[in-house]
């Protein structure tokens, strides 16, 4: 657990703590799609607008409620235009090109390439980076088979069990473990032929074959769904070493796996890193994956960008390392000398639990995360696309402690990196659909963490079922407002005294939220005594406050005003 302060109950006044220095505007992250998001041509979208043209007419709304960079979905050509991304085929279109040169739309799902820089260009205008979301572990949807040469190994599921599953159902299944040859080398015949026939040498002039991966998961030959180490004549033939330990070695994940190791795959993929960050001026790239391919290679291809963006740029690189051991995530970060940042998967996870009654003591919310152990490095999170019910990495958080989670990541003091999910602003569609996560309130939120998150944090984490802290506001700032937040996973309604400052005696202070419709009278020693309704949050601010009563006026996406009416890709279909 962090080191809790002493909890105020009265008596004196309490002893304010000087800052070390004046805080810097907070950052905020928002992932700009979900996967069930449907594109502009799906059968149940109405619109033709491209979803990069969609995010260009956000743009002002993200920039004023505090949005500083916004991670966009995988915008190199993949399998189809239905695809999210993640299927990816060529690195190097950005939806440009005919790619197969047989007449299929030139666009991504998300958009054109044009589109796509229109867009960016907009961003930079407005001061937004952009977080491009780079797949670099395998290749999909090749142009042609070819003959190869391997082994099968033992392993045929992608996914190792999860580390929640009942100790008995391990038992019952043997774990696989990829560094165990099933037969003897012989010759396969694998879709591992890519050569770009709509784009030809434009950008780069790489094609790829089986040399050029370190496995794959067909053989067309036996037509044989398994997973097949290539042996390669006069090159080293192993999966990579320095990758996760699950299922024996977890180097390979789907598709034709891409062997990093191999020098004209290196160059390619560090020249595609080049071109692109520079092409759309990027402020960041997201790693998918990392746990499955070289860390060696990340590493090599993080000092490349840092000597090859343009004047030095020092981009802002997150890593998907899907590992709910904080341990494991620390060890990458001390990999990287802290150049790269991670996911916190634990603090996920314990979302999720709190939510479903898994577990109930709030003090210990914190306890096993990356974000409690390195908030510098820690990029927290509510939800994502992966986390999404019926997805692989399923941990969804029951729609009641969203509220109370995103207050978690974006109100409190060394909270990491907060990035805020799309299916939680605007609601989920798939097979288990939802709207807006707090009645379309989570947008308050965001702008209380622009407007009132700052200074010095006084935790009360006294009770088991209600805790809160309160947060003093920029000293430098005459109208710095500061904030308390209480928060109960009780079906009662809970209250907590709480100091605020003795700058603040006799405000009104009033819920940005607007569930808790009295205001709270802030006493002679600076204390408030705030409530808040059951399984719910406040977070109070005083009603004086910059933009309070516009902020607590305001729902977004606004909804039965047609001016107004979103993209009917923001609305989930129910």
């Amino acid at each position: 657990m962090q080191r809790l302060l002493r909890t105020l109950t009265g008596g004196g006044s309490p002893v304010e703590p000087e800052d070390s220095q004046e805080c810097e505007e907070n950052r905020t992250l928002f992932q700009a799609f979900e996967w069930y998001l449907p594109g502009p041509a799906s059968d149940n979208s109405t619109s033709g607008t491209s979803h990069y043209t969609l995010l260009e007419a956000l743009l002002p709304h993200l920039s004023a409620l505090g949005i500083s960079q916004i991670w966009i979905p995988p915008g190199c050509k993949a399998t189809s235009v239905d695809d999210t991304g993640y299927g990816i085929y060529d690195l190097w279109d950005l939806g440009e090109f005919d790619a197969k040169a047989d007449g299929k739309p030139v666009r991504t799902k998300w958009g054109s390439k044009h589109e796509l820089e229109r867009f960016c260009a907009k961003a930079e205008q407005l001061g937004i980076g952009i977080l491009w979301d780079a797949v670099l572990n395998h290749k999909a949807a090749a142009d042609g088979k070819e003959p190869s040469f391997g082994i099968k190994v033992d392993g045929n599921g992608q996914h190792a069990p999860s580390p929640t599953m009942a100790s008995s159902l391990l038992t019952l299944h043997a774990v696989p473990d990829r560094t165990k040859a099933l037969t003897d080398p012989y010759e396969l015949e694998t879709w591992t032929k890519f050569t770009f026939p709509g784009r030809g040498a434009t950008y780069s002039d790489m094609s790829y074959n089986w040399t050029h991966f370190s496995g794959v998961d067909y053989d067309s030959r036996k037509n044989e769904q398994a997973i097949f180490r290539f042996i390669v004549p006069g090159k080293r033939n192993d999966w990579a070493h320095d990758v996760s330990k699950e299922l024996g070695n977890y180097d390979f994940l789907m598709f034709a796996d891409l062997d990093h190791s191999h020098p004209a795959v290196r160059s390619d993929i560090f020249n595609w890193g080049t071109w692109i960050t520079s092409t759309l001026k990027l402020s960041g790239i997201r790693l998918d994956a990392i746990k499955h391919y070289s860390l060696t290679f990340i590493a090599d291809f993080i000092s490349h960008l840092d000597k090859s963006t343009s004047q030095g740029k020092r981009l802002f690189f997150v890593g998907e390392y899907w590992d709910a051991d904080t341990n494991a995530l620390e060890k990458v970060i001390r990999r990287f000398h802290g150049r790269l940042n991670l996911f916190d998967v634990q603090l996920v996870y314990n979302f999720s639990d709190f939510s479903k009654g898994r577990q109930q003591d709030l003090r210990t919310i914190f306890d096993g995360t990356l974000v409690q152990r390195d908030h510098a490095h820690a990029v927290t999170f509510v939800a994502n696309h992966d986390t999404q019910e019926t997805q692989s990495l399923a941990a969804p958080v029951e729609e009641w402690f969203i509220p109370l989670a995103y207050a978690l990541i974006l109100l409190r003091d060394q909270g990491g990196i907060p990035c805020v999910f799309w299916g939680d602003m605007f609601g989920n569609h798939g097979p288990r659909p939802r709207l807006p996560a707090c009645g379309g309130k989570l947008a308050r939120l965001i702008a209380a963490r622009k407007l009132y998150a700052y200074g010095s944090q006084r935790d009360y984490f006294d009770a088991d079922d209600c805790i809160g802290w309160t947060r003093r506001g920029r000293r430098s700032s005459p109208d710095s407002a500061g904030l308390a937040v209480v928060m109960t996973n009780s079906w009662d309604r809970r209250s907590k005294r709480m100091f605020v400052g003795r700058g603040h005696v006799g405000e009104k202070w009033k819920d940005v939220l607007g569930w808790e419709d009295k205001e709270v009278e802030i006493d002679s020693k600076g204390f408030g005594n705030f409530s808040v309704g059951h399984r719910s949050v406040g977070v109070w601010t005083h009603e004086s406050a910059p933009e309070f009563d516009k902020l607590s006026r305001f729902t977004f996406p606004k909804l039965g005003h047609s001016a107004a009416a979103p993209d009917p890709r923001l609305l989930p279909v129910h």
